[in-house]
């Protein structure tokens, strides 16, 4: 017998004994889901079923990347998504033919002018400079993956002009300085892993005059890693300043607020997306992990709904107040807008007293978790757009909106919504999924699992392996400076020199009839609700 006959005979035998074991497989599957209790489809369509099991999981997939429309998909959608790669990668925010927004909707406009700004009428720091590396596409075969080079770029820092620079706390002993209008809002160590952290925190310093938000989780040397400013968050469980009895230890805080990155602190009362403490699984909470926050390592974590040390107004603003006093730092607050009425005991009692925060985060409804609960998540808390009116409203009906700086979050990840945002009464604005985005996130919604496949949101030591922080900070630059680029060219366009002057005037309404309504005219009709006497400009 010669050698192709039997090649010819082992090639049939092996595949005659792989038939037999794919059909006794078959056999074992379909007696296995025919006897098993759990599954009715499989009882009923044994073998056949699993096929849907399949596509079922597999369908979150298959709709992000086939079946969605651009605009569709959520909570971003894939031009969103791809807006803020292409800019954090190469560094540009151009799109061609034309815009994908459908004008019959209603909206919000930004006003041109018909005489806008120069290039060289925008008033910002010029010398200010920032060193980052991009990526230039220099192939994108069909079948092959694209070829790029990368290079070093020095660009602008477009931060805002002396004269314009935010001051938070101006009466403290350590008044906190912006001279950015964007930065990272709460993101915990633990939520995150440690190379997102360092990668963000080396990034924003790079970017230079932003901040970043630790979150409730504590202040972690990851955190501190690029030396950049931060705004230290102390949640209901007072994660990272708390003794063995879950209260305030005033000699860590004091050690925290000695640290020169430490710029200000935030007491956080709740986020939009979750109108409650935190959550973080028990694989998350790692000894390192537990060390920071002062617990047990490997057990959930849950932050009460509130601060048990108050439960009023007055008991909040005296808190407010020890810690300023303690630290000698601005101290603010992070909240959740339920109605017209949810600041009006504050402001009234900030007039009465002097006493209060430095600045309020408003946080948006539609802002993001790494962990919530549905009806929460979807239902309790107003969107930002209706939230910051009433926010601003109530502070000048008592007088006190000068005292206090506003951040706005709440899917503020593009110039247009900066604008808007500034323009309804923001001061600042803090960005958190799109500075995850920035660092590799891809949308699969697992943040609660620690099984983030692509490092972000886990501490798994092997996951956060594909987080290359040498690569990605240079990512968190170049969208922050490209936001701020957009933000100044935006103003231009309105006609203003610094998108600091921005005002209701210069945002339009458009219904769905085509009827354009000023948001100064919708404010107003806001500011009548709340009970703010004034004449309709």
């Amino acid at each position: 017998m010669d050698i192709a006959s039997r090649l010819i005979i082992i090639t049939f035998t092996f595949g005659a004994l792989a038939l037999i074991a794919l059909v006794i497989f078959l056999i074992y599957l379909l007696m296995f889901d025919r006897n098993q209790k759990h599954h009715a489809i499989l009882r009923n369509y044994p073998v056949l079923g699993r096929v849907r099991y399949f596509s079922e999981k597999i369908g979150p997939e298959l709709r992000q990347y086939f079946f969605n429309g651009d605009n569709e998909g959520k909570p971003f959608s894939r031009d969103d998504y791809e807006h803020i790669v292409k800019s954090a990668k190469y560094m540009r925010d151009v799109v061609a033919f034309g815009s994908k927004r459908d004008f019959d909707e209603e909206g919000l406009f930004v006003r041109n002018d018909m005489f806008p700004k120069l290039a060289e009428e925008e008033k910002f720091d010029r010398e200010t400079k920032v060193i980052t590396k991009r990526s230039i596409l220099l192939k994108d075969p069909l079948f092959s993956q694209r070829k790029e080079k990368w290079e070093d770029e020095e660009s602008c820092a477009y931060l805002l002009h002396d004269h314009d620079a935010v001051v938070i706390g101006p009466n403290t002993k350590h008044p906190f300085r912006l001279k950015g209008l964007i930065g990272m809002s709460a993101m915990s160590y633990g939520s995150l892993g440690y190379n997102a952290i360092t990668a963000l925190s080396e990034g924003l310093a790079l970017a230079k005059g932003t901040w970043m938000n630790t979150g409730e989780g504590g202040l972690s040397s990851y955190h501190l890693k690029g030396d950049v400013d931060i705004i230290m968050q102390i949640g209901p469980a007072m994660f990272g300043v708390r003794d063995k009895f879950g209260e305030m230890d005033w000699d860590e805080l004091k050690l925290k607020s000695e640290i020169p990155q430490v710029k200000a602190f935030e007491i956080k009362l709740a986020q939009g997306a979750k109108t409650r403490g935190g959550h973080i699984d028990a694989e998350k909470v790692t000894p390192e992990i537990a060390e920071i926050r002062k617990v047990e390592p490997f057990k959930s974590i849950d932050s009460p709904n509130r601060f048990h040390q108050y439960s009023d107004i007055p008991t909040m603003c005296e808190f407010i107040e020890r810690i300023r006093n303690h630290t000698g730092k601005p101290v603010g607050m992070k909240m959740v807008v339920g109605g017209n009425d949810s600041v009006e005991e504050l402001a009234k009692y900030m007039k009465e007293t002097g006493k209060g925060p430095d600045f309020i985060t408003v946080d948006g409804g539609e802002g993001g978790t790494g962990a919530s609960y549905q009806e929460l998540i979807d239902s309790v808390g107003l969107p930002i757009k209706s939230a910051l009116p009433i926010v601003v409203s109530t502070l000048q009906k008592y007088g006190v909106r000068d005292r206090v700086k506003i951040i706005a979050s709440g899917k503020l990840f593009s110039p247009d919504r900066i604008a808007i945002a500034l323009a309804m009464g923001a001061d600042l604005v803090n960005i958190a999924r799109g500075f995850m985005i920035t660092i590799g996130c891809i949308q699969t919604l697992k943040c609660q699992s620690n099984a983030c496949p692509v490092g972000v949101a886990t501490t798994d030591p092997e996951l956060q392996k594909a987080l290359v922080i040498d690569e990605k900070k240079y990512r968190v630059v170049n969208f922050l400076v490209t936001l701020r680029k957009g933000l100044f060219r935006i103003s231009a366009a309105a006609g203003l020199d610094s998108p600091v002057h921005f005002q209701p005037k210069h945002i339009s309404y458009k219904d769905s009839k085509g009827v354009v309504t000023s948001l100064e005219n919708i404010l107003h009709e806001i500011r009548q609700q709340i009970g703010v006497n004034e004449p309709r400009k």
